[in-house]
């Protein structure tokens, strides 16, 4: 590849630079750049040198790259070590204590990245309230393994709608995760498994992209980092323990092992066969980690509906509420809280023991309109019933407000 650091793309002339990030990196990336300031730095003749393509397309491939596919400027960034047979006691190490009894679908999980970079793969999410785990010395790890290929992300980036950055990045990482917001864990569900995406840059207009990006999120919040349902699939979830020897060079020690573990990853089978669009199956990752957040988001449907019920018996200084299984299940919906009616069946009648009357009789339901404003209605049903009392002795915490 030439040394000059001007590209024309169509008839768009560009500069390769280096941004530094907060994290000590750097990620490489393409600025416009106007012909006259090349001109002027580097007198005209200087045009002929530099190299021309057709367009950008971003082509992940860690064998027998090229920078040039077909005319086109390949966005991708070459990885800059290279296997070479070597020690990897330390990387073994590590990877057992990351992946634990699960670490023959580490070394796959990881193999894949190198081997198979489009492939599909679950969302891995290395979580634990405690500190020194190791969690963001795995991100560290894997972005000097991925170099450029690789992002840092937060809630604001993959929230906003310019992705430019790191819409057509191999890895996605985000450390500290926490995400609250529903529209963004849709999203995180939806690019897991999708192999389009769209771009969009300020001032440019959306243009559609390959996608492969795999996302490795770490979280201290090892049970509300973010809200899954129990029938969700995409998400492989571990609970890293504490490293008992703390080590501050451990991961200069990982990164001196990187080309040998290469070397070493080329040269292992694969423990597993590809089963699903994600290659593992629901079986192979699920943790008791998984089991725990799954659980935690019941538990917060359950919150959910206390709060709303008690808001409704404040804003109308009632005692009691009455509402049928209909009226409450389209009040979550409306507050994007996801539940269906076998589940609010089971808590109403199992968990809260509230008996719904066996005949139709006129209550006042309540009904939030598309503003928000909650009203009430008569009409008439079978309803069920829940008290004040019930409400401020179950759930107190979260009448503080």
């Amino acid at each position: 590849m030439s040394d000059i650091p001007y590209l024309r793309i169509g008839t768009s002339y560009y500069r390769i630079v280096q941004v530094p990030t907060i994290n000590n990196q750097f990620n490489e990336s393409l600025i416009k750049w106007d012909v006259s300031t090349i001109i002027q730095d580097h007198e005209r003749k200087y045009l002929t040198e530099i190299p021309k393509y057709h367009g950008k397309i971003c082509f992940p491939n860690h064998f027998n790259f090229s920078k040039e596919i077909h005319g086109f400027y390949n966005t991708y960034s070459p990885l800059t070590h290279q296997p070479e047979k070597g020690e990897i006691k330390n990387t073994l190490i590590f990877f057992k204590h990351i992946f634990g009894s699960q670490v023959e679908i580490g070394l796959d999980y990881f193999k894949l990245l190198y081997e198979k970079p489009d492939q599909a793969l679950p969302v891995l999410c290395l979580v634990s309230k405690e500190r020194s785990t190791g969690k963001s010395s795995f991100l560290k790890y894997l972005k000097e393994v991925y170099g450029h290929n690789m992002s840092y992300l937060d809630s604001h980036s993959l929230n906003s709608n310019f992705n430019l950055d790191w819409g057509n990045k191999l890895l996605l990482g985000m450390d500290e995760a926490f995400l609250q917001k529903e529209e963004i864990t849709e999203k995180i569900k939806y690019l897991s498994t999708s192999n389009k995406n769209k771009i969009e840059a300020k001032g440019k207009e959306r243009f559609e992209v390959d996608f492969f990006g795999k996302f490795v999120m770490c979280s201290n919040k090892e049970d509300s980092f973010i809200k899954i349902d129990s029938d969700e699939i995409r998400f492989w979830v571990i609970k890293v323990p504490k490293i008992n020897i703390e080590d501050v060079n451990f991961l200069e020690k990982l990164i001196n092992e990187i080309p040998a573990f290469l070397h070493y990853i080329r040269l292992r089978k694969f423990a597993s066969e590809r089963k699903t669009r994600m290659w593992f199956t629901p079986q192979q990752i699920y943790t008791p980690a998984l089991k725990k957040l799954v659980s935690n988001n019941k538990n917060r449907v359950e919150k959910e509906i206390a709060h709303l019920l008690f808001s409704v018996i404040e804003k109308f200084d009632l005692e009691e509420i009455c509402f049928g299984i209909m009226d409450l299940l389209n009040a979550l919906n409306k507050s994007r809280i996801k539940t269906d009616l076998t589940q609010l069946r089971t808590l109403l009648k199992t968990n809260w023991k509230v008996i719904q009357k066996t005949n139709s009789f006129k209550y006042q339901k309540f009904s939030i309109l598309s503003d928000g404003e909650i009203v009430l209605l008569d009409t008439k049903g079978r309803y069920f019933t829940v008290t004040k009392d019930f409400l401020l002795k179950n759930f107190d915490e979260l009448m503080t407000y």
